[in-house]
């Protein structure tokens, strides 16, 4: 009786085990489909409205406009508050329009991840570093929506809470929540229109940049290695998504731009020649979801910025070396 108890109760276990297994892998694939369609909608429909992002104390509402035809992708980001400001982009080129400096920036191929636009279309390798799973349902700017939540499996990454609309995927409402679990960073949308009422002249510039407009460009390349640069060591999952080189206003010296990303989590590094006029800033600080190393090395000052943990940002700045051409 015991040998026949003991085999049921094994059986029952590994039966109990392959249930919970299944179930995990249904919501880890339905919250995949959702990531899908999210990262399509935002770039595959037409839409136009206005959200609010919040990170500490600080509010800062915009106006987004985006359209899709057999032409193209085009998209114009407006700034409603402080400076205006305005991000015009065309396929692959962005238009940056400093109204206040009347300056025109110009760049090409340089990753895109603004609101709503934050899941990355290539999905694989994220279900290796975050656990994804589907939420309830709430109510966003006059849409159903559903919620998603993906879990960091390390510390080299935050969490992000979703909010989809329910008929089309787009992206509502947006939370990134550090390690402590506590939202530091979120986009909400608090009006927007999906489909037919949104036209190609809503994504044009405000302004025609005339002559007295200074003109600045530059141009991503995400196989470039000319600068010598390298990270010897970062997380599992990160990979160089871009590299670029410009020119420091009224120096002969250049800035070097090197990102690094995970699909979501994105660490920025800066490297550029030191300054000789005065002691520069060394160390580790937090500004919000923000962690940013400040190393000095030989003669040249290492910036490594990111909405990523301390260990992250840590891991790559202190392995940042030159290896030449």
């Amino acid at each position: 009786m015991r040998s026949a108890f003991a085999h049921l109760t094994t059986t029952s276990i590994l039966f109990l085990i392959s249930t919970v297994t299944f179930a995990n892998d249904l919501e880890r694939a339905e919250a995949i489909g959702w990531l899908e369609k999210i990262a399509n909608a935002a770039r595959q429909l037409n839409y136009s409205g206005t959200f609010v992002y919040q990170h500490g104390d600080q509010v800062e509402t915009s106006r987004i406009s985006h359209y899709v035809d057999r032409s193209g992708e085009f998209e114009k980001l407006q700034a409603l508050d402080g400076p205006r400001r305005e991000i015009v982009r065309v396929n692959g080129e962005i238009y940056c329009y400093d109204h206040e400096n009347r300056i025109l920036r110009k760049q090409t191929n340089a990753p895109r991840r603004n609101f709503p636009a934050l899941i990355p279309e290539k999905l694989a390798n994220l279900a290796d570093f975050y656990d994804l799973r589907t939420g309830g349902q709430e109510r966003i700017a006059g849409y159903d929506s559903q919620a998603l939540m993906l879990e960091p499996k390390d510390g080299f990454r935050y969490g992000h809470k979703l909010w989809a609309d329910v008929a089309t995927g787009l992206l509502l409402k947006a939370k990134l929540l550090n390690e402590r679990k506590e939202v530091v960073e979120q986009f909400t949308f608090t009006q927007v229109e999906i489909g037919a009422g949104v036209t190609r002249e809503m994504t044009r510039p405000s302004v025609d940049a005339g002559p007295a407009w200074r003109r600045d460009s530059t141009s991503a390349d995400e196989s470039s290695t000319e600068a010598g640069w390298i990270v010897k060591s970062f997380p599992a999952g990160f990979r160089k998504i871009m590299e670029m080189r410009r020119t420091k206003e009224g120096t002969s010296g250049y800035t070097t731009h090197i990102v690094y990303s995970d699909g979501l989590a994105s660490v920025s590094i800066f490297i550029e020649p030191l300054p000789l006029k005065r002691r520069p800033a060394e160390g580790l600080m937090r500004h919000g979801a923000v962690n940013i190393l400040f190393r000095p090395m030989t003669d040249q000052m290492i910036t490594v910025v990111g909405e990523a943990p301390p260990s992250t940002i840590l891991q790559i700045g202190n392995s940042v070396s030159f290896q030449g051409r």
